[in-house]
Order: C-alpha cells, then sequence, then structure tokens
C-alpha cells in the first residue's frame, strides 16, 4: 500500500552509511539525491545506491520529488540545513542534536509548523527492542513504582579513533551533545519529561590530539565541558542521574539502570537497538534475563523516520522530543554554569510504546 517516501541526505560522513543500509532494505524509503561538500564523495555514494543522483545542497533542496531531508551535517550547520529545506516545503529528520540551542531548536520547530513540514530528529535507537522492553517492564508495573535511574557514558575522547574529531569539542559536541542525547531521550521514553535540573561540568584539558588518520598529531582546541554530570527530575516524581564524559578511560556501570519500590531494570546501551534486559525483583533470587516483548526488531537508525512516514504525524522520534531533550542538556550546561538548579521549559508527551515489530512487518511500512 501507498508509495516509497522519498529522500534526499545532506552530509555523507561516517554515519550515513548506517541509515543507507537500513534503507535498502525497506521500501518505504527512496534516496533520489545525495549532497556533501566533497563531491567527490557525494559521487561516490550515490554510485552505491540505486537510482539516487550526487548533487549540489541547492540542488537537492530544490528536487521536485524529494520530499524529506535527511540532515547528516555537523551539528553546527543543523539548524541551517533545516531552515533551506522547510524553505523548500520538505520535511526534515536530523542527527543530534537537534540544534546548538534550544533557540535555534524552536527556531526550526515553528519554521516547520508555519510551513506545513514534519520535523523529525534522532537518536532513534531507543525504538528498538532493548529500551522498548525496558518500557514495557515499567509500564506493566514490573517494578513497582519507579522511583529512581542512573545513566551512565564515559570514554577518554573520540580523538583517538575518529579521523577528523574537531567537531567533537566544538560547540554542538562533547560528551552531554555528543551521546547524551541517547540517555536523556531513553530515560524520557522510561521515566517520562523532565520539569527540572541540576547540573555540575568541567573541562580537563584545553587542547586533545588527534591520534589516527590524515590529521594525526594535530591539536584541536577544546570549547566544551568534557565531563557533565547531572540531577533530573522527571515530571511523574522519578529523579535520575547522568554522567557523559570523555574524561574517564572506562566504566563497569550498566548504561541505564531503573529502580522502583519493586523492582530494579538493567537497561542495554541506548547507542544500540537491542540488548539483554535484566529485572531484580524485590523477594526474588536476584538477576534474570528478560523476553524481548517490545521495539522494531532488527532495526537501524533511520527507523524513527520510517515510524513517522508510516503515521499521520511526526511519530515516536518527532522535533518536540528532540527540543526537550535539548533543552534538558543546554540547562544542565547552565545550572553547571549559574550555580543552580534550572525549571525545564519546554513539555512534551511521553512517546508511545512499540508494539513488538518484526522486521518483515515494519519494513513494509509506507507513506
Amino acid at each position: 500500500m501507498g508509495s516509497p517516501h522519498i529522500v534526499g541526505i545532506v552530509g555523507l560522513g561516517v554515519i550515513s552509511r548506517q541509515y543507507l543500509d537500513l534503507f535498502a532494505t525497506s521500501p518505504a524509503i527512496r534516496v533520489a539525491a545525495v549532497a556533501d561538500l566533497n563531491a567527490q564523495r557525494a559521487a561516490e555514494v550515490a554510485a552505491t545506491v540505486p537510482g539516487a543522483t550526487a548533487m549540489t545542497v541547492d540542488e537537492l533542496m530544490a528536487h521536485p520529488e524529494v520530499q524529506t531531508v535527511l540532515n547528516l551535517t555537523v551539528p553546527a550547520a543543523h539548524a541551517q540545513v533545516a531552515h533551506a529545506a522547510i524553505a523548500a516545503g520538505k520535511s526534515v529528520h536530523g542527527e543530534k542534536p537537534l540544534a546548538l540551542t534550544v533557540a535555534e531548536g524552536r527556531g526550526i520547530l515553528d519554521a516547520a509548523t508555519a510551513a506545513g513540514v514534519r520535523v523529525t530528529s534522532a537518536p532513534d535507537t531507543v525504538l528498538g527492542t532493548g529500551i522498548q522492553t525496558a518500557r514495557r517492564l515499567v509500564d506493566d508495573g514490573a517494578i513497582g513504582t519507579p522511583m529512581s535511574a542512573s545513566a551512565t557514558w564515559v570514554s577518554p575522547g573520540h580523538e583517538l579513533w575518529h579521523p577528523a574529531p574537531g567537531f567533537y569539542y566544538a560547540p554542538g559536541g562533547g560528551p552531554l551533545f555528543d551521546m547524551g542525547p541517547y540517555y536523556v531521550t531513553s530515560l524520557v521514553h522510561l521515566l517520562g519529561p523532565v520539569v527540572a535540573v541540576t547540573g555540575a561540568a568541567r573541562r580537563a584539558r584545553a587542547q586533545r590530539t588527534i591520534a589516527t588518520g590524515p590529521q594525526a598529531g594535530e591539536r584541536i582546541e577544546v570549547e566544551v565541558d568534557t565531563h557533565v554530570s547531572g540531577l533530573l527530575e522527571h515530571a511523574g516524581g522519578a529523579v535520575s542521574t547522568i554522567v557523559t564524559s570523555f574524561d574517564a578511560v572506562a566504566s563497569t556501570s550498566p548504561p541505564i539502570e531503573v529502580h522502583g519500590d519493586r523492582g530494579s531494570l538493567v537497561v542495554p546501551d541506548p547507542n544500540t537497538f537491542d540488548g539483554e534486559v535484566r529485572l531484580a525483583e524485590l523477594g526474588g533470587e536476584g538477576w534474570r534475563s528478560v523476553t524481548t516483548s517490545a521495539g522494531y526488531a532488527d532495526s537501524g537508525r533511520g527507523i524513527g523516520l520510517i515510524d513517522a512516514v508510516a503515521g499521520d504525524g511526526p511519530g515516536r522520534a518527532g522535533g518536540a522530543l528532540a527540543l526537550h531533550v535539548l533543552d534538558i542538556m543546554e540547562s544542565l550546561l547552565r545550572s553547571s554554569a549559574e550555580g543552580r538548579r534550572v525549571v525545564i521549559d519546554t513539555a512534551v508527551e511521553r512517546p508511545s510504546l512499540v508494539p513488538l515489530t518484526a522486521a518483515s512487518e515494519w519494513s513494509r511500512f509506507r507513506s
């Protein structure tokens, strides 16, 4: 039923291949155009995608068939590309974060509303079976009343593996804006929206040295905080904590734990789509693995766009949720800078649960 949704991709860096791989498995999406500042890269990618044409960004925006622009540019360009797409009458699905600031994010959503187009955003990893199975357990009362959660992501820094890591240390980067969206979005899915935050952030070094690739040995100026800890107060009464860091070697903490008065959950890495969910119940015999019960199975990056085009609205990865997550992250940094608790201005409804949906089912979704 229906026709494939036509997409044009702007920005063909490392992450673009994951989107292209998913779209290649589903008739729900057809990639008609690709663009990149590196014209040779665009031509090389187009040659691997049946029916796709390499073109400039302006040409892609003017393409009469393209319905949604997939914005995979660096964070500093997210708002500019989104506005160009909206002005051309096209919807936007963007990589995280939605924009560099809440003000920019609001501008994108306001422009989209005025133009009658849709904004959706990564991360959509939260729609996979890992986070959604944990969400179902929370909803079904397996842990009783949710009381708290913790989220932890640490590393020594992306300059150790990424060939061009400069943008990770510029505004829109740092561990919170880079990895935090996976964790904060998961916490909103699990426990609901956030009403206030308290944060503490630090910057360990003024420079980083690139370790690999053609820029190896070059030094990067660090413009953002590289360790951020925060306390999130959820509207439903639960309190969660988050740690994101480019200043730690490793951690034994689970990516996410959720605690209630009757049980606790270990939730898998929210940067992936699946993984083991474990439950410990009050009076039980310790931790046990839980059968997968919700989420898009065998999915990948881009499932949030597929989820949206299959329905009438923005879907479960809508722009309002991305703006709320951006507000939480920006407020954590403001809280640290100002030394006070910050009330969150944005409000969003907790996205609906994704029923357990096999790839054979979601791959047939059409617009």
